[in-house]
């Protein structure tokens, strides 16, 4: 039997996914930042992406820009629903914001936005992995 070419089934990707909105969803603790709770989301988001690339058995690269990971679903035949599209304001919560001195404080207000977008992809994601 080939070896897969990511380990892990779906079920875990989506399940590890499924843990980075908890810990999204958390109340920002004493001395910590909301771009670190969307910085979770943002994982969430990637993972829930991820998850059906396993589902199809389809290589993804290990990238952390949510818009690439998407069009290159969309370049293998799958639909993407535009509200979708939304998930790639996430990108920067893992490639600038979670690293300090880049830019501003990110809000409460913003988190929330944010932690909506995840939870759509990920809601999105459960669907076709459970398929």
């Amino acid at each position: 039997m080939p070896q897969k070419y990511a380990p892990g089934s779906p079920e875990d990707w989506l399940s590890r996914a499924k843990g980075k909105l908890a810990l999204a969803r958390q109340p920002l603790p004493p001395g910590g930042y909301w771009e670190d709770l969307c910085f979770m989301a943002q994982q969430a988001a990637e993972l829930s992406i991820k998850a059906v690339y396993q589902r199809h058995d389809w290589q993804f690269p290990f990238i952390h820009d949510l818009r690439k990971l998407l069009d290159s679903l969309e370049a293998k035949g799958l639909t993407i629903p535009e509200h979708l599209r939304e998930a790639e304001r996430l990108t920067i919560y893992a490639t600038q914001l979670r690293y300090p001195g880049t830019t501003g404080f990110v809000t409460q207000e913003e988190h929330a936005a944010m932690l909506a977008i995840a939870e759509t992809l990920y809601a999105w994601a459960e669907a076709i992995v459970n398929q």
